[in-house]
């Protein structure tokens, strides 16, 4: 397939200026972003102000949007709005990037992404959808990291990150196959360690809740104690717990209230659910977890799904 340089489409310096003055006013002093969205359980999530130094690499990007408004400057901002919890302006910069960069797979991959935290599952799925024809055929780049590791060494890959999230938001849907898929999908494509634990644990979760705990064990034969994890530390234990290598007490030693700390309360919970066939335990364990504030966790957002899945039931 022949490579297609993205494009800007459109009337460039009138969008352009349009998008600065929109994000420059937004930009200065304390940022109120208030509600967000709503819970799938009902209830209004607001983000809390950005701290100091949130704020200022968000108005570093801003500037440097400002100066050259191309599209890796563009993706920057939208990820820096969105680390500052600002996930309605990140929308609506990565909707601009799509209709000045149609031909860029990133705009969608980042914009589906924040779909998903604020909980339009099918919004994500679609923009998923359209990035993959884009992508077909072409090199698959390291993404770099917004918030780095303590290494500092990107480990996901635009590819991988793009059926990652469709996985995610199929899953948040209860829509077991397509979840699977895609997550096959990712572990296939990039082969490191991290990537292999974090899809790893998602194949596994899924494997459960279509009723085959033989193929989710199975699925785990890879995971090892030793393993060359730089960032993915969570899902390398909820795996080794799913493979009872460790015990209940070193799954949660030294958790902390980070979303990867609600990665590891979700992965208990969905094993008491399935594999642990404790469901009522699972329940209190989730209710648990939407009690805090971490509401755009992925964690948390599955902790939703599935007590909203079980009111309907």
């Amino acid at each position: 397939m022949k490579k297609i340089k993205p494009r800007y489409s459109g009337n460039r310096p009138a969008r352009a200026i349009s998008l600065i003055l929109t994000f420059a006013f937004c930009c200065c002093g304390g940022l109120l972003h208030g509600q967000q969205t709503t819970s799938l359980l009902g209830k209004p999530l607001d983000s809390p102000s950005p701290n100091a130094e949130i704020l200022e690499k968000l108005n570093n990007r801003q500037k440097k949007f400002t100066q050259n408004p191309n599209a890796d400057n563009l993706i920057w901002l939208g990820r820096f709005q969105a680390y500052s919890g600002d996930y309605l302006a990140a929308i609506k910069t990565f909707t601009t990037g799509i209709e000045q960069f149609p031909q860029d797979a990133r705009m969608r991959r980042h914009r589906g992404h924040r779909y998903i935290t604020l909980r339009q599952f099918d919004k994500a799925i679609e923009d998923f959808d359209k990035a993959i024809p884009l992508i077909e055929g072409q090199p698959n780049p390291i993404e770099p990291d917004g918030m780095p590791n303590p290494k500092n060494i990107p480990i996901s890959t635009l590819h991988g990150n793009i059926y990652y999230h469709k996985g995610l938001a199929h899953y948040l849907k209860g829509e077991w196959p397509e979840a699977l898929d895609a997550y096959q999908t990712c572990q296939q494509i990039g082969k490191n360690d991290d990537n292999l634990v974090s899809s790893g644990h998602w194949i596994y979760c899924i494997l459960q809740r279509m009723g085959k705990p033989d193929a989710a064990d199975e699925s785990l034969e890879n995971i090892q104690i030793d393993m060359n994890i730089i960032e993915n530390h969570s899902y390398h234990r909820a795996c080794l717990y799913y493979k009872k290598l460790i015990s209940r007490d070193e799954l949660f030693e030294g958790l902390d209230q980070s979303p990867s700390g609600d990665s590891l309360k979700y992965a208990y919970a969905n094993w008491l659910q399935t594999a642990g066939k404790a469901p009522q335990e699972a329940e209190l364990e989730l209710k648990k977890i939407i009690s805090s504030d971490g509401w755009p966790a992925f964690g948390h957002i599955s902790a939703e799904a599935d007590l909203a899945r079980k009111q309907k039931q």
